[in-house]
């Protein structure tokens, strides 16, 4: 499996909207491509904005291509989300994801063992 990592920021006052563009727009469009295996969006809060961290999962590079095109470095930032960020990287980069652990919902989580 590979991970496919992107970073952005933006404005406290239009994290929201890239957040909610991100979550509900972008990620649901890559589950119609094979290979797609899961997505996670991370803020961090900061004293002069917002930075994200986009992590798509990915069972190979021909699945990442079927995204992003034959340049799969290339990072994919729709206009809509170009529009809210203050900066974000061209790129992306890929990583061999070598360990995990399955996902935990919150309630889950409080249950204890």
């Amino acid at each position: 499996m590979i991970a496919r990592i992107w970073r952005g920021r933006a404005s406290r006052e239009k994290a929201a909207a890239y957040a909610a563009h991100a979550t509900e727009r972008v990620f649901p469009s890559l589950l119609g491509i094979p290979g797609h295996r899961g997505a996670l969006l991370l803020r961090r809060d900061e004293a002069d904005g917002v930075e994200f961290l986009a992590m798509t999962l990915w069972d190979s590079l021909a699945a990442i291509e079927a995204f992003a095109g034959a340049d799969a470095e290339r990072a994919v930032v729709e206009p809509e989300a170009r529009a809210v960020l203050t900066e974000f990287d061209g790129f992306a980069r890929h990583y061999e994801v070598v360990s995990g652990l399955p996902a935990v919902s919150p309630r889950e989580a409080g249950r204890g063992g």
